[in-house]
């Protein structure tokens, strides 16, 4: 992995660990709180390119690959990416 791509993850990591645990207010007195973050596009890519791997790929290629399983929907590759949210809500809402 190059040094490039490690510190991008580095701030990331950096940009998840201010917003976890932060309350996103929301209706009356709810709120949408992030608690666990896994993942990210590099993720999603080398997912799809299980045979692979990272290689010498461009960031391009990677926007074009993704944008491809969006498009035709394949979506295995993206459970390699995933969120933990704690959300509460008024009780109206979940009726």
């Amino acid at each position: 992995m190059s040094a490039e791509v490690h510190q991008t993850a580095e701030q990331r990591l950096a940009q998840v660990s201010e917003l976890r645990w932060t309350k996103f207010p929301g209706l009356n007195d709810g709120f949408v709180c992030l608690v666990d973050a896994m993942g990210d596009d590099a993720a999603v890519v080398q997912a799809a390119r299980v045979s692979y791997g990272e290689g010498t790929k461009k960031v391009s290629d990677d926007r074009t690959l993704i944008r491809y399983l969006l498009r035709h929907r394949h979506t295995t590759p993206f459970e390699m990416a995933e969120i933990k949210l704690l959300v509460r809500v008024p009780m109206d809402c979940w009726r």
